[in-house]
């Protein structure tokens, strides 16, 4: 058998980033409104900033005090680079920059000219790259809005698959380049695959992390020349590394692989939440992707910003995922794009879900739960919390819901019963604003009210307020991004002094005097029962 017949498998410490135009890629990046605007007004003018003065970036990426600042991690003498980037941006994307140029224009058009009376009129003053793709609406306080109708979008010249691409290389233990700021150029140790996300070659690379295949099957699959042949043949291996625990024969299990991701399993079904997964498994002080079952019955999601739906953990589970749950959004609403349409556009099956609804797994049933807060205020609905049931347990997966209105928990247990584990995030003190939805606002905000609306879940006295509502008997509280492995996503920073920590100190201390099991994760936990 020659050398590209033998059975292979991906290696365990492979990193996969999916990029759009460069950048990595996720829901703002790719959902064609919300990338047209992130592109136009946000990336574009990042990049002619470095190129104005390079030297300012630099310094502000070895800053400790500036991390996750919007400033490009690239070193100066690749400048000419990082032009010719700009340069293809401006020429290859030039539909999705006029649309992005056009939503602002009609969003101007409707503050102008939407005053309560008939809109009818307003439709011939619309950019010609609208048509077709919008409707004008009031709401009953006489509010105009501009709704985007989201599966055209898909298929007209916004939405290209030109712009996808995917980098594969070896985990080095070096924190990769905030991902919101810094594009990835070429580089010799990495292998560039020029294909959309939905490409079944990759759905093929993926599968081989636990079915063996072969070098030559992968390489005609992946469309791949000599020489990238030959960067594939570093990121392959003859064995695989799966965990020999990774099911269980009987009972039920939960295991916390850092920030919100839970992997929920009994003998017959598993259920991950929100994947961001490791894939150093050097270190023995965390679950990777050797440690997820070979299949999963569901993927819950429970909202989409970018470490909740983290892309290049997601498109590794394709092939293997019965569905990926996810909550309804608002249906064109500028700030909420459609999960489930930018999901399957990526090859994945998915289930749409509203609060209440059920979704049945063997010897189980999901339920998702209403999510409050957390998204600056914005009408953002595409967000939800679920409650697992499984092995004769409740499980409350809170993410980074509030308590700011614990009524809300009651109807939850009123309609449920009591929780016997409850996992929240407690980030109480969030990016402003302007930090993540700068690119939507078409209308300038200013600094004091940005500030005053933050990405923030609940602090002590709110996730006291949750548990008592919830009649929890155990919380837990996610490590929110201290985990090391995701720097390049979170960018966060805490010490002794930390608000956040703080809080997270007194909702510990306050269950500590009601006698709760609680616990601030960090890295990996097991339960069994």
């Amino acid at each position: 058998m020659g050398a590209n017949e033998e059975p292979i498998f991906l290696r365990s410490n492979a990193i996969i980033e999916p990029l759009v135009d460069g950048f990595y890629a996720w829901l703002y990046t790719v959902a064609p409104v919300q990338a047209a605007m992130n592109l136009a007004f946000l990336q574009v003018p990042l990049l002619e900033s470095f190129l104005r003065n390079p030297q300012v970036h630099v310094a502000a990426v070895n800053n400790p005090a500036l991390r996750g600042g919007y400033f490009v991690g690239i070193a100066e003498e690749r400048k000419d680079e990082v032009a010719a980037l700009l340069e293809s941006i401006k020429r290859d994307r030039a539909d999705m920059l006029a649309f992005a140029a056009a939503v602002a224009e009609g969003e101007e058009l409707l503050r102008q000219n939407a005053t309560g009376f008939d809109l009818t009129p307003l439709y011939p003053k619309l950019p010609a790259a609208l048509n077709g793709l919008v409707e004008l609406a009031y709401d009953t306080n006489n509010q105009p809005s501009m709704h985007y109708l989201e599966p055209l979008v898909y298929h007209s010249p916004v939405y290209d698959e030109g712009r996808q691409s995917v980098q594969l290389s070896l985990e080095d233990g070096v924190e990769r380049p905030f991902i919101l700021s810094t594009p990835r150029l070429s580089d010799p140790r990495v292998l560039d695959l020029s294909l959309p996300f939905r490409h079944p070659g990759l759905e093929e690379l993926f599968r081989a992390r636990t079915k063996p295949t072969t070098a030559a099957r992968l390489r005609e699959a992946l469309e791949l020349d000599d020489a990238g042949a030959r960067k594939l043949d570093s990121l392959l291996d003859t064995r695989p590394s799966l965990a020999e625990d990774r099911h269980i024969d009987a009972g039920g299990r939960v295991r916390y692989f850092g920030h919100a991701c839970l992997v929920l399993q009994t003998a017959e079904a598993a259920i991950v939440t929100d994947p961001f997964i490791s894939a150093d498994n050097r270190h023995g002080d965390r679950f990777t992707l050797d440690d997820l079952p070979d299949f999963i019955d569901l993927v819950l999601i429970t909202h989409g910003h970018q470490d909740h739906i983290v892309l290049e953990t997601m498109l590794q589970l394709r092939g293997r995922v019965g569905s990926v749950v996810v909550p309804r959004s608002s249906r064109g609403n500028l700030a909420d794009p459609n999960i489930a349409l930018y999901l399957k556009h990526l090859g994945l099956p998915v289930t749409e879900v509203d609060d209440f609804d059920e979704v049945p797994f063997p010897g189980g049933k999901v339920t998702a739960t209403p999510f409050l807060g957390e998204h600056s205020d914005l009408d953002i609905r595409g967000k939800s919390t679920y409650w697992v049931e499984l092995a004769g347990k409740s499980v409350f997966v809170g993410a980074d819901s509030s308590g700011i209105d614990p009524v809300l928990y009651r109807y939850i247990r009123n309609h449920l019963g009591t929780a016997d584990m409850a996992f929240l995030g407690m980030e109480c003190d969030g990016a402003p604003l302007t930090w993540l939805y700068q690119a939507l606002l078409t209308k300038p905000v200013t600094k004091k009210m940005s500030d005053s609306r933050k990405l923030s879940g609940s602090n002590a006295a709110q996730a006291g307020d949750i548990l008592v509502e919830l009649g929890a008997r155990e919380a837990y509280i996610y490590a929110m991004g201290e985990e090391s492995w995701q720097g390049h996503v979170m960018a966060t920073t805490y010490t002794e002094d930390t608000y956040q920590l703080k809080q997270i100190d007194e909702f510990l201390g306050w269950c500590r005097d009601r006698g709760i099991p609680a616990e601030h994760l960090f890295n990996k936990r097991e339960w069994r029962w």
